[in-house]
């Protein structure tokens, strides 16, 4: 998304609301979910907001329900999402796979908070890290970003449905509690200036459509039901008419295809913003609120001599190796503070392979990492 010379609207926005006007922008207009602490703010918008767009807000019994909704109403065209936090994720685990294997375009919001369980409602946390890339079950692959300050929340909402349109997968969005409340003053763009996708529609007529027709770009054309393209749609591993099968030829085209939608078209879903790492010596491999207290830690290392850079994830999964890959071969060190026991720094620790030192800095008692912290590891490593 450009910047242009006019700056757009100023907005006075929590990272919860820029999310709703982040997905408002980018077509949504079917919402359906449970309000669940700290993402309740992301319900109450869309509830507002939808109706004077001839949109659609549902709330539902629970957030299995909320889901289902989703891939039901995307599956008739609508441009859907859903947003909770990290029991109301657990719960919606069996739908997830679902969406992916069906391949219905649709956006999660997953407000992290701090677990197990009920766990602590109103802290912030970065332990869904994991569940968001293997929390359903079976071998998929799934697109997870990651937003850090209010900017990133509109402009991350955006992304999130183009890229689940253009590759019709579900794609998650991980935000926390320190980024969904934090309240900043963001531009809105001009709707003109924003590059909004739409799933590519079928060219044949319904009787010769293929729902799972592979391609080149090996994502299928998309009917929409209400325009006459009604095609079986399941759960189960299906040949490329939607029906199942268990012949072995099928099963391995299907999955075989659905990893070829994603994986050769890395260059367009991997995003990881860097900065001053282009002569860092020790780099921080930060995402989410953390990402801002590493961004402060690194101005202060430089002042004090300190050749600290920064690599800001914005593509969790999947993980964006082969950008990191070089930083990691030149720099003497890396830090990986995150609010988990240590989930995104193992999968730093595993594409590193001993090429360089790699440090964690994990935080569990629902408070944020401060750029003190951060700065304090910069200065001994």
């Amino acid at each position: 998304m450009s910047r242009s010379a006019n700056p757009g609207r100023p907005c006075l926005l929590q990272g919860n609301e820029a999310i709703v006007e982040g997905a408002l922008a980018a077509g949504c207009r079917f919402f359906a979910g449970y309000p669940i602490t700290p993402a309740t703010e992301i319900s109450e918008g869309m509830s507002a907001r939808l109706p004077a767009l001839d949109g659609t807000f549902i709330q539902m019994e629970d957030e299995i329900a909320g889901l289902g909704a989703v891939i039901g109403a995307s599956l008739a065209g609508a441009k859907a999402m859903t947003a909770t936090s990290g029991p109301g994720f657990s719960l919606m685990q069996e739908n997830l796979g679902f969406a992916c294997i069906a391949e219905v375009p649709c956006v999660i919001v997953n407000v992290m908070r701090g677990g197990p369980s009920t766990g602590l409602p109103t802290h912030v946390s970065q332990g869904d890290v994991m569940q968001a890339r293997w929390g359903t079950h079976g071998d998929h692959p799934i697109i997870v970003l990651a937003v850090s300050t209010t900017w990133d929340c509109f402009h991350g909402t955006v992304r999130a449905f183009n890229l689940s349109e253009k590759y019709r997968t579900p794609v998650i969005i991980l935000a926390d509690e320190v980024v969904a409340h934090t309240r900043e003053k963001i531009f809105l763009p001009d709707p003109r200036e924003i590059e909004v996708l739409e799933r590519i529609r079928p060219s044949v007529p319904p009787e010769w459509y293929i729902p799972y027709e592979d391609n080149s770009r090996g994502v299928p054309d998309m009917g929409v039901f209400g325009d006459g393209y009604r095609y079986h749609v399941t759960g189960l591993v299906h040949d490329v008419r939607g029906f199942p099968t268990e012949r072995p030829d099928e099963i391995t085209a299907l999955v075989s295809r659905l990893h070829r939608k994603i994986n050769q078209h890395f260059p367009d879903i991997q995003t990881v913003d860097f900065f001053l790492a282009d002569d860092a010596e020790v780099l921080v491999i930060a995402y989410g609120s953390v990402a801002r207290s590493a961004r402060s830690a690194v101005i202060e290392a430089r002042e004090r001599g300190v050749k600290a850079g920064l690599a800001k994830l914005v593509t969790l999964w999947p993980f964006p190796r082969q950008i990191l890959e070089p930083f990691l071969r030149r720099v003497r060190a890396v830090l990986v503070p995150e609010l988990n026991m240590g989930q995104m720094s193992r999968e730093v620790k595993r594409v590193n392979q001993g090429m360089t030192w790699v440090e964690t800095l994990n935080r569990i008692d629902g408070n944020l990492i401060t750029p003190k912290e951060i700065l304090a590891r910069l200065l001994k490593l």
